[in-house]
């Protein structure tokens, strides 16, 4: 889980494997692979960091990396 800010100043924490993309429009909004946005206060390279440091964690960074250098 990674922990977010909603524009109104609330934390709240999201599944980071849910996420299918992420925009700035300008507010950064994220979309779930459920097809549901979420607009949050935190901005676009910020969410990417901590998606990145959250699949570090759980050692899907490794599987995804490797998957790409075998072209699986």
């Amino acid at each position: 889980m990674i922990q977010l800010t909603r524009l109104n100043g609330d934390p709240f924490n999201l599944n980071a494997i849910m996420i299918e993309q992420i925009q700035s429009l300008p507010d950064t909004t994220i979309t779930l692979t459920n097809g549901k946005k979420l607009i949050v206060k935190d901005a676009e390279i910020e969410v990417v960091h901590k998606i990145t440091a959250y699949y570090q964690e759980i050692g899907i960074q490794k599987a995804i990396n490797k998957a790409g250098e075998t072209g699986e």
